[in-house]
Protein backbone atom coordinates (compact mmCIF):
# COMPACT_ATOMS: atom_id res chain seq x y z
CA UNK A 1 0.00 0.00 0.00
CA UNK A 2 1.19 3.54 -0.93
CA UNK A 3 1.44 5.94 1.72
CA UNK A 4 -1.25 8.44 0.27
CA UNK A 5 -3.35 5.16 0.52
CA UNK A 6 -2.81 4.82 4.51
CA UNK A 7 -3.53 8.67 4.39
CA UNK A 8 -6.56 8.31 2.87
CA UNK A 9 -7.61 5.23 4.95
CA UNK A 10 -6.66 7.07 8.23
CA UNK A 11 -9.16 10.05 6.91
CA UNK A 12 -12.01 7.47 6.22
CA UNK A 13 -11.19 5.57 10.11
CA UNK A 14 -11.49 8.96 11.44
CA UNK A 15 -14.80 9.80 9.72
CA UNK A 16 -16.20 6.77 10.67
CA UNK A 17 -14.82 7.28 14.56
CA UNK A 18 -16.50 10.76 14.41
CA UNK A 19 -19.62 8.72 13.38
CA UNK A 20 -19.23 6.08 16.09
CA UNK A 21 -18.90 8.99 18.84
CA UNK A 22 -22.42 10.20 17.84
CA UNK A 23 -24.15 7.17 17.35
CA UNK A 24 -22.77 5.97 21.03
CA UNK A 25 -23.85 9.16 22.31
CA UNK A 26 -27.31 9.02 20.43
CA UNK A 27 -27.80 5.48 22.19
CA UNK A 28 -26.38 5.85 25.64
CA UNK A 29 -29.46 7.17 27.60
CA UNK A 30 -33.23 6.83 26.45
CA UNK A 31 -36.18 7.97 28.40
CA UNK A 32 -37.65 5.45 30.60
CA UNK A 33 -39.35 2.89 29.30
CA UNK A 34 -37.69 2.90 26.11
CA UNK A 35 -35.50 1.40 24.24
CA UNK A 36 -31.94 2.83 22.15
CA UNK A 37 -31.72 2.40 18.21
CA UNK A 38 -28.99 0.21 18.75
CA UNK A 39 -26.93 -1.68 20.75
CA UNK A 40 -24.52 0.17 22.54
CA UNK A 41 -21.96 -2.69 23.28
CA UNK A 42 -22.19 -3.60 19.64
CA UNK A 43 -21.12 -0.04 18.34
CA UNK A 44 -18.85 0.08 21.55
CA UNK A 45 -17.00 -3.13 19.62
CA UNK A 46 -17.01 -1.39 16.83
CA UNK A 47 -15.20 1.54 18.00
CA UNK A 48 -12.66 -0.55 19.49
CA UNK A 49 -11.69 -1.92 16.55
CA UNK A 50 -11.69 1.38 14.39
CA UNK A 51 -8.99 2.30 17.27
CA UNK A 52 -6.98 -0.75 17.37
CA UNK A 53 -6.68 -0.07 12.79
CA UNK A 54 -6.36 3.86 13.63
CA UNK A 55 -3.81 3.24 16.07
CA UNK A 56 -1.72 0.82 13.90
CA UNK A 57 -2.29 2.83 10.28
CA UNK A 58 -1.03 6.06 12.55
CA UNK A 59 2.33 4.40 13.45
CA UNK A 60 3.27 2.93 10.60
CA UNK A 61 2.42 6.21 8.58
CA UNK A 62 4.81 8.05 11.46
CA UNK A 63 7.44 5.31 11.08
CA UNK A 64 7.43 5.84 7.36
CA UNK A 65 7.40 9.38 7.27
CA UNK A 66 10.64 8.98 9.67
CA UNK A 67 12.23 6.37 7.23
CA UNK A 68 11.83 8.03 4.08
CA UNK A 69 14.75 10.34 3.36
CA UNK A 70 14.22 12.98 0.72
CA UNK A 71 17.12 14.95 -0.15
CA UNK A 72 18.78 14.29 2.62
CA UNK A 73 16.21 15.33 5.02
CA UNK A 74 13.70 12.75 6.38
CA UNK A 75 9.65 12.76 5.56
CA UNK A 76 8.62 14.08 8.51
CA UNK A 77 11.19 17.05 8.79
CA UNK A 78 9.23 18.37 5.38
CA UNK A 79 6.16 18.27 6.88
CA UNK A 80 7.29 19.97 10.14
CA UNK A 81 9.13 22.44 7.82
CA UNK A 82 5.16 22.76 6.14
CA UNK A 83 3.54 23.27 9.07
CA UNK A 84 5.48 26.23 10.36
CA UNK A 85 5.61 27.62 7.32
CA UNK A 86 1.52 27.39 7.46
CA UNK A 87 1.49 28.87 10.82
CA UNK A 88 4.45 31.78 9.47
CA UNK A 89 2.25 32.50 6.07
CA UNK A 90 -1.12 32.85 8.54
CA UNK A 91 0.49 35.21 10.57
CA UNK A 92 1.36 37.33 7.89
CA UNK A 93 -1.83 37.16 6.44
CA UNK A 94 -3.06 38.39 9.97
CA UNK A 95 -0.87 41.68 9.88
CA UNK A 96 -1.49 42.62 6.66
CA UNK A 97 -5.39 41.92 7.42
CA UNK A 98 -4.84 44.32 10.69
CA UNK A 99 -2.38 47.19 8.59
CA UNK A 100 -5.02 47.52 5.93
CA UNK A 101 -8.33 48.01 7.25
CA UNK A 102 -9.45 50.90 7.04
CA UNK A 103 -10.40 52.89 10.63
CA UNK A 104 -12.83 55.51 10.18
CA UNK A 105 -11.88 58.99 11.48
CA UNK A 106 -15.06 61.39 12.65
CA UNK A 107 -12.69 64.44 12.67
CA UNK A 108 -8.83 65.85 11.98
CA UNK A 109 -8.49 66.01 15.21
CA UNK A 110 -8.28 62.70 15.76
CA UNK A 111 -5.69 60.64 16.52
CA UNK A 112 -4.79 58.87 13.14
CA UNK A 113 -2.70 55.40 13.51
CA UNK A 114 0.15 55.02 10.77
CA UNK A 115 1.74 51.90 9.32
CA UNK A 116 4.98 50.79 10.33
CA UNK A 117 5.80 48.21 7.49
CA UNK A 118 6.07 48.40 3.74
CA UNK A 119 2.79 46.85 3.05
CA UNK A 120 4.03 45.90 -0.95
CA UNK A 121 7.25 44.46 0.32
CA UNK A 122 5.66 42.27 3.20
CA UNK A 123 2.78 41.20 0.53
CA UNK A 124 5.53 40.08 -1.64
CA UNK A 125 7.65 38.65 1.16
CA UNK A 126 4.11 36.64 1.86
CA UNK A 127 3.65 35.56 -1.79
CA UNK A 128 7.23 34.36 -1.57
CA UNK A 129 6.76 31.79 1.48
CA UNK A 130 3.30 30.96 -0.84
CA UNK A 131 5.38 29.48 -3.41
CA UNK A 132 7.56 28.31 -1.31
CA UNK A 133 4.57 25.99 0.71
CA UNK A 134 2.97 24.84 -2.90
CA UNK A 135 6.35 23.52 -4.13
CA UNK A 136 7.22 21.75 -0.66
CA UNK A 137 3.43 20.43 -0.45
CA UNK A 138 3.67 19.49 -4.02
CA UNK A 139 6.80 17.44 -3.09
CA UNK A 140 4.74 15.51 -0.22
CA UNK A 141 2.07 14.70 -2.53
CA UNK A 142 4.42 13.48 -4.80
CA UNK A 143 5.98 11.21 -2.48
CA UNK A 144 3.30 10.29 -0.68
CA UNK A 145 2.16 8.29 -4.17
CA UNK A 146 5.49 6.72 -4.53
CA UNK A 147 6.63 5.31 -0.77
CA UNK A 148 5.48 1.80 0.18
CA UNK A 149 3.98 2.14 3.68
CA UNK A 150 6.04 -0.09 6.38
CA UNK A 151 4.55 -3.01 6.99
Amino acid sequence: MKLAEALSQRSELQTRIAQLKERMKNNSKVQEGDKPAEDFEALSAELDTCMEQFEDLIFRINVTNFQTIVEGESLTRLMARKDALNKRIDVMRAVLSHVTESEPRFSRSEIKDVRIIDVAGYRKKMDEASAVLRRLDLTIQSINWTVDLVE
